[in-house]
């Protein structure tokens, strides 16, 4: 299970390779997850919003947690895997979150419940009841997805109840992470990646980057330099960073990445399940001129 204390660093939400007749692709997730975890990463998250989350059956995030575990153990590495159990339903959010708890989730993903807009104490009760179950959870608060924002008081409450370990801020700005970590938080990890930098300055444990997919190790850079007290060097590689973060999600995520791991020889196909659609070819110009140039720093 994992502790407040491993949460730092770099976690990476994971695609899920899809084939062109819209089929899990386990060979390409398998040589990708082998990919990810040598890079240095220090936890994966699978069926979030980059894994495309709500076109994937559960029975296939069981296929995705397998093959995951599998690989992990014959690299004989220990990374963390959290998985995505939150929906808008808390009796399928607890359910989900019981099944991961079966596979050996390390700590599951809940995000703030969309869409059918409840009160805050809706929401604390959601979180409460699906910390029962017993898993440890990283909350998702990300108002431009859910449709709610959760005020700083509720979150602190959330944030107190045992079973909850962390918070994936993804509130586009620092304010909810700043009035958090002064009142002593649990562990908050990016989920802007813009914000990467600025929010490790204001205590931010970590990032957990849809963008790190790719140019993985400048971003593991950025967060080591910034730990090691280099902060003019981490903000100057983060700079680099961010004309590459701002194209990514240019268009909706995980169009652009899955087309960059094509182009890598990491994935077979960047196919999508609707309604998301690809990548278009104009931005995938604009992504290839400045990917070039970024391969070659670091």
């Amino acid at each position: 299970m994992l502790t407040e204390q491993q949460i730092h660093g770099i976690y990476v939400p994971v695609i899920t390779p899809f084939t062109q007749d819209n089929q899990l692709d386990l060979t390409s997730f398998q040589t990708y997850i082998t990919h990810m975890a040598n890079s240095g990463i220090q936890g994966l998250v699978i069926n979030g919003t980059t894994g495309e989350s709500p076109t994937v059956s559960w029975d296939e995030v069981e296929q995705l947690v397998r093959i995951t575990k599998d690989t992990l153990s014959s690299l004989n590495k220990a990374i963390p895997i959290v998985v995505g159990t939150g929906t808008n339903d808390t009796a399928s959010t607890i359910t989900r979150t019981q099944k991961a708890k079966e596979l050996g989730a390390d700590a599951v993903l809940v995000v703030t419940p969309y869409y059918n807009r409840p009160t805050e104490a809706g929401i604390f009760e959601h979180f409460r009841v699906t910390a029962d179950v017993g898993v440890p959870i990283i909350v998702y608060e990300i108002p431009a997805r859910t449709g709610v924002r959760v005020s700083i008081d509720t979150m602190k409450k959330i944030m107190n109840l045992n079973g909850v370990i962390g918070l994936k801020d993804s509130t586009n700005g620092i304010e909810l992470m700043s009035e958090l970590v002064r009142s002593g938080s649990k562990p908050i990890l990016c989920g802007d990646d813009s914000f990467f930098y600025d929010m490790l300055n204001e205590g931010a444990a970590g990032g957990m980057l849809a963008s790190a997919n790719i140019n993985t190790k400048q971003f593991i850079e950025v967060y080591d330099r910034f730990k090691a007290g280099d902060k003019d060097g981490s903000r100057d590689l983060f700079n680099e960073l961010v004309p590459f973060i701002h194209h990514l999600f240019e268009e909706p995520a995980p169009a652009l990445l899955k087309w960059l791991l094509k182009q890598q020889g990491i994935i077979a196909s960047d196919h999508l399940r609707l309604p998301l659609m690809p990548a278009s070819e104009q931005l995938k110009a604009k992504m290839d001129q400045y990917t070039v140039s970024s391969n070659a720093v670091g």
